[in-house]
């Protein structure tokens, strides 16, 4: 599970820069802009919701559990 979580927050890591990297690309030398970062930030929001689905489904079936700061202190 902890591979996943880190090659999820790799793609996601990845997609951010791919998208700044056509952010400043696109729309130089006169060129028409492309959906190319539209497309890497919507990756971006992919990969965010299936690495929270798969957190979510790990917890429901007791891969992974809670350690937050117990109630008595």
């Amino acid at each position: 599970m902890k591979y996943l979580v880190a090659l999820a927050f790799l793609a996601i890591i990845g997609s951010l820069g791919s998208a700044l990297f056509f952010m400043m690309r696109d729309g130089q030398d006169g060129k028409p802009k492309t959906s190319n970062m539209a497309r890497a930030l919507a990756f971006r929001v992919g990969f965010s919701i299936l690495l929270f689905v798969c957190v979510l489904v790990a917890w429901k079936l007791g891969w992974i559990h809670p350690t937050g700061i117990p109630v008595g202190r």
